[in-house]
């Protein structure tokens, strides 16, 4: 390393696979003209990515499918006690966000904490979760869309509809929607901030809608009870069922208390990708101010909006009689306002456009700094003379995530989404308290409270979550993970400019 660590620094990491890159020199990295981002965010544009990337179908559909089959009206509880979660993990992405201010979110922090090897695994773990999240959402979208479609009198043909039970397609609509939003990447990040904007007024203004129209239908007697009796869970077996019960042996339960924390782990999924804004770092015009901000921010409209049609939704309908479908916009049939369930079908479809931009947005920026590293050839770390983005990385990914979008149906894969954003909770608490020890020199706009007790709350509640995933989750996992490590002993280790950079200086 060409500059100095600073005091408390570990010299030892220089050598190996944990050797790690110091703050300063990420920071100066993203000072070469030809690695550049262009900085045009601002708090307001990072909130907005925020909520944009979280508030997608989930609203619409997780809060009562939850409801019917786990944890009845208390599945309010579930979204706190799953906001709970994603606060710990917030708390110490800011920190690192704020003082560590380059673009690659858990990549780029355990870089700077863990070392090179663990830096790499997480950046492997981030593409294939944002990839796929991006595939995943574009088909839902698709899927909203015909809908509309059909209703209007417009069918597309089947062969361009998508892969479905027993019959199999290309699905146009999924593919155009990656390929239109990746353009628009390419031209630059005020202009996605821009269109960004609109699409989540549009749906925040339609959430907020139905929970004002659905409050004035709401009947206290479909509260109670509040906290149905437990039950044990049907049909859970085999590699289906969750890890923690093929360890522990325990028979897990839906209803009753234990079923609101079983909730927990399912709804969690629903704020996937607030982590998304820490990614943006790079392109903030004040970062230590205001993606902490944008991080928290973010987070806490999402809670509040979750909680809010959770307990509107039970308080229309019998929980029991909720449909797993579409609760939300059955619910308003069921009370005689069928007007809302094509409001909601509109607003759950303009939603998804953002939420895939914004995931498409957050993998072409690990892409990016990964490739910067040299762990991925540097050819696609070069930016846009004119639009300042990284065009060359976020083209092989839109192309890529379009094909997977229009040629498979991985709703089986979707759950590799999950596992991926936990895992990089727990790594990034991690890095927090490391490099508190090695790096207490560093001047931190934001600080995590209570460390090392926060960060150690959120590895503790993230791996939890973790283990109540299928086994079969696990194990596609780790394929992926032992692909990742064929891929940087093969090629990442010898081009990494930090180990060349060291060989250069002596170091290793």
């Amino acid at each position: 390393m060409s500059r100095q660590q600073g005091p408390g620094s570990d010299t030892r990491r220089d050598r190996g696979m944990f050797r790690t890159k110091t703050v300063e020199q990420s920071i100066q990295d993203t000072e070469e003209p030809e690695h550049a981002l262009k900085k045009s965010l601002s708090a307001l544009d990072l909130t907005v990515f925020g909520v944009g990337v979280v508030i997608g179908t989930g609203i619409f559909v997780l809060t009562g499918k939850i409801a019917k089959e786990q944890a009845g009206p208390a599945v309010a509880l579930s979204f706190v006690l799953a906001g709970v979660v994603c606060a710990l993990a917030a708390l110490c992405y800011a920190e690192f966000a704020s003082t560590v201010p380059v673009a690659g979110s858990a990549y780029t922090f355990s870089y700077a904490s863990l070392g090179e090897l663990p830096a790499w695994i997480i950046g492997w773990d981030l593409i294939l979760e944002l990839a796929l999240g991006c595939a995943v959402v574009a088909v839902g979208w698709s899927g909203y869309l015909r809908s509309l479609l059909d209703t209007a009198g417009w069918h597309l043909p089947a062969g361009l509809s998508g892969t479905h039970e027993g019959t199999f397609g290309f699905d146009l609509l999924a593919c155009v929607l990656v390929l239109v939003l990746t353009a628009v990447l390419v031209l630059g990040m005020k202009l996605s901030s821009r269109v960004t904007s609109v699409i989540v007024g549009i749906k925040v203004t339609i959430v907020l809608l139905v929970v004002i129209a659905g409050s004035f239908l709401v009947s206290g007697a479909n509260y109670r009870p509040f906290l149905p009796p437990s039950r044990p869970t049907e049909g859970a077996g085999g590699y289906a069922a969750p890890l923690s019960q093929l360890i522990f042996g325990f028979t897990p339960s839906d209803f009753g208390v234990m079923g609101v924390f079983a909730a927990a782990a399912v709804v969690f999924f629903a704020f996937i990708g607030f982590d998304i804004v820490a990614t943006a770092a790079e392109e903030t015009r004040s970062p230590q101010r205001d993606v902490p901000r944008g991080i928290l921010g973010s987070l806490a409209i999402c809670t509040v909006l979750y909680v809010a049609v959770s307990i509107v939704v039970t308080g229309m309908q019998k929980y029991s009689q909720l449909s797993t479908d579409a609760p939300l916009a059955d619910a308003f049939k069921a009370v005689g306002y069928p007007f809302y369930a094509g409001v909601i079908s509109f607003g759950a479809a303009v939603g998804l456009t953002s939420v895939c931009m914004i995931l498409l947005l957050g993998q072409s920026r690990v892409f990016f700094a990964m490739s910067r590293d040299g762990l991925l050839p540097q050819f696609f770390s070069r930016v846009h003379p004119r639009f300042g983005t990284p065009y060359r990385s976020t083209v092989l990914l839109g192309v890529v995530v379009a094909v997977v979008a229009g040629f498979t149906s991985i709703d089986e894969l979707a759950e590799l989404v999950n596992i991926g954003t936990l895992f990089a909770f727990v790594v990034v608490a991690i890095g927090v308290v490391l490099l508190r020890r090695s790096r207490p020199d560093l001047p931190r706009a934001f600080r995590t409270p209570l460390v090392p007790l926060v960060p150690t709350l959120s590895v503790l509640s993230s791996l939890w979550l973790m283990l109540n995933l299928p086994a079969e989750t696990w194990l596609r996992f780790a394929v992926w993970m032992a692909i990742g490590f064929v891929v940087y002993f093969v090629y990442g280790r010898g081009h990494s400019r930090l180990g060349l950079r060291n060989k250069a200086t002596g170091k290793g």
